[in-house]
C-alpha cells in the first residue's frame, strides 16, 4: 500500500508507524521482567531458533548436507510446515525468549523472503525477542539471489553470510558452485551496502590442487571486498560426494595434512594484521561484528532446530501436553554420581525434565507429513545425561577464545564446579605447562596455541571429565 503514495506522504506514514511500533517494543519491553517466568531458571525458559530450507539449485561437489534440488511446489507448502512446526516447538519447549534467529539450508536465499517475514512474526507473536536481535541468513552470490536482498532486509534480515568459497574460478567449477568470481565480488559488495558491519563470507581451503602461495594470494584479494566477518573451513572429503569419489579414483588430490595445517596458520596471520580477531577456531571478527547467533551455540545456550534434518537442545517444559509421535526415543542416561544425582534439577526452582538432543525427520516430504498431522516432524528425542551437556559445553566452548564460564558450566553440572574437576589434575597441568589452557575461577579456556589444536585439547579434557566421573 506504501509503494502507491507519493513519497512525501509515504515518508510521513512511515515515520509515524515506526513511532508506533517502537511505543508497542517500548511497552512490551517493559514487561519483559515478567516474561521469564521465575518457577523456572532463566537458562531453560531462553533459547535461538535454526530455521533450515532444505531446497538448493543444484548438490556441490563436496556437499554431503541435507538438501535437496528446489521444487517450486513445494516451497509454499514447506513455508506453511516451518510456520507450523515453530508454534509446536515453542509451545513445547516452553521458551519465552529468542535471542536470534538463523536461516540456514540448502540455500534459504531461493526461497521467497516472505517466508522470512512469517516465521520473524510468529517469534514475535509468541515470545519476547529484542528489536535489535541478530536474525541471519545464508545466500548464494549469483545475480538472482542479490535481487532479493533488498526483500531480506524488509522482511528483518539483518546479518548475511554470502557462501563465496573461493575466488579461482577453475576452483568454483570443481566445487560444483553456480556462481562467478565477478558476480561473487558483485553480490558481496551490494550485501556490504545493505549490511554494513554485518556481511559475513564463507571460504574454504585446502581445496584440490590448492598450494599455499595461491592461498595467500587469493586472501589478499578477498581482504580487499571483506566487511568484518570472515569464517575459514577446511575442505573435508565426505564419503558419498562427488569430490571423494574423484578422490578415490585417483582423479583428483588435496594438500597433505601439514600444508593445509600451513594454510591455516598463514590465514589466522593474515586476517590478525587486518584486524580481524580469531574469535572461534573457524570464526574471525573485527570488533562488534561477532555472530551472536554462532557464539549462542557455543556457549551452550538451548536452541531449536525447525525444518527436515534440523538439530536441536532444548528442555521440553510442556512435553506432557503433547503425543510423543518420534520414531527414536532414548531414555537411558549414564549415571554420574555426584553431577547426576538428578536428572531434574530444583535448586529453588521447580523441578523440570532434562534437556533432549532432537532432530526432526529428514527428508522434506515425510517431514511435511508428520508436522500436518502432528504438529512437528521430531524424529529422535534423545534425554540428555548431565555428562553429555558438559561434554558438549567442552567440545563446543574450547573452540571460542573465551572458553567456558564458570557461570555456564554452573548451570548445568548440578553445582560441581569447573575447578572440582579440572584444577588438580594432572592431565590438565601438563596442558597449562604447555601453555594450552587457562584455568581460574572464572573460566577454562584454550591459549592462542591451545586454539590452533583445539580438537586436540577438547580431547585430553572429556578423558579428564569421565574419569571424574568415573571414580565419583
Amino acid at each position: 500500500m506504501l509503494s502507491s503514495m507519493p513519497i512525501i506522504i509515504r515518508n510521513v506514514c512511515a515515520n509515524y508507524m515506526k513511532a508506533e511500533l517502537s511505543i508497542l517494543h517500548s511497552n512490551f519491553s517493559s514487561m519483559h521482567s515478567d516474561v521469564v517466568s521465575e518457577k523456572y531458571p532463566s537458562f531453560v525458559q531462553e533459547a535461538v531458533l535454526y530455521v533450515h530450507w532444505p531446497f538448493c539449485k543444484r548438490r556441490c561437489t563436496y556437499c554431503n548436507f541435507n538438501k535437496y534440488i528446489e521444487s517450486e511446489e513445494q516451497n509454499k507448502e514447506m513455508t506453511n510446515c516451518l510456520v507450523n512446526e515453530l508454534q509446536t516447538l515453542l509451545s513445547i519447549s516452553g521458551i519465552k525468549k529468542i535471542n536470534s534467529i538463523f536461516f540456514g539450508g540448502g540455500t534459504p536465499s531461493l526461497a521467497d523472503p516472505d517466508m522470512f517475514e512469517r516465521i520473524i512474526n510468529e517469534v514475535t507473536k509468541h515470545v519476547y525477542m529484542s528489536s535489535d536481535a541478530e536474525i541471519s541468513m545464508e545466500a548464494n552470490p549469483t545475480a538472482l539471489e542479490a535481487e532479493k536482498l533488498v526483500s531480506f532486509k524488509s522482511a528483518g534480515v539483518n546479518r548475511i553470510s554470502v557462501g563465496l568459497q573461493a575466488l579461482d574460478q577453475r576452483d568454483l567449477n570443481i566445487l560444483g558452485r553456480d556462481h562467478s568470481v565477478k558476480e561473487s565480488i558483485s553480490v558481496l559488495h551490494q550485501a556490504k551496502r545493505l549490511f554494513p558491519g554485518c556481511t559475513s563470507i564463507d571460504l574454504m581451503f585446502a581445496r584440490p590442487g590448492q598450494t599455499t602461495s595461491s592461498w595467500v594470494k587469493e586472501l589478499e584479494e578477498i581482504l580487499k571486498h571483506a566487511d568484518d566477518h570472515i569464517s575459514l573451513y577446511q575442505l573435508t572429503l565426505e564419503r558419498g560426494t562427488e569430490l571423494f569419489n574423484w578422490y578415490q579414483k585417483g582423479e583428483m588430490s588435496v594438500p597433505e595434512s601439514d600444508v593445509s595445517a600451513e594454510m591455516y596458520k598463514d590465514a589466522v596471520c593474515m586476517l590478525a594484521e587486518a584486524g580481524y580477531d580469531r574469535y572461534e577456531v573457524s570464526n574471525f571478527a573485527r570488533p562488534g561484528a561477532q555472530s551472536q547467533h554462532n557464539q549462542a551455540y557455543w556457549s551452550g545456550t538451548q536452541y531449536i532446530g525447525i525444518g527436515p534434518g534440523a538439530h536441536g537442545r532444548f528442555v521440553p517444559l510442556n512435553q506432557h501436553m503433547y503425543p510423543d509421535t518420534s520414531v527414536q526415543r532414548v531414555t537411558d542416561n549414564h549415571s554420574m554420581m555426584k553431577i547426576d544425582e538428578k536428572v531434574s534439577f530444583k535448586n529453588g526452582y521447580l523441578t523440570y525434565p532434562p534437556r533432549e538432543a532432537r532432530i526432526q525427520t529428514l527428508e522434506p516430504s515425510p517431514w511435511m507429513k508428520e508436522v500436518i498431522k502432528y504438529g512437528h516432524g521430531t524424529r529422535r528425542r534423545v534425554k540428555q545425561s548431565t555428562k553429555e551437556i558438559l561434554q558438549e559445553i567442552i567440545m563446543l566452548g574450547m573452540r571460542t577464545k573465551v572458553g567456558i564460564s564458570s557461570k555456564v558450566w554452573s548451570e548445568y553440572s548440578n553445582g560441581v564446579s569447573l575447578r572440582e574437576i579440572f584444577y588438580e589434575n594432572e592431565l590438565v597441568k601438563i596442558l597449562e605447562s604447555n601453555e594450552l589452557v587457562e584455568l581460574t575461577d572464572g573460566y577454562l579456556r584454550p591459549t592462542k596455541s591451545g586454539l590452533t589444536v583445539a580438537d586436540s585439547v577438547t580431547a585430553e579434557l572429556i578423558l579428564v571429565l569421565d574419569k571424574y566421573c568415573q571414580d565419583k
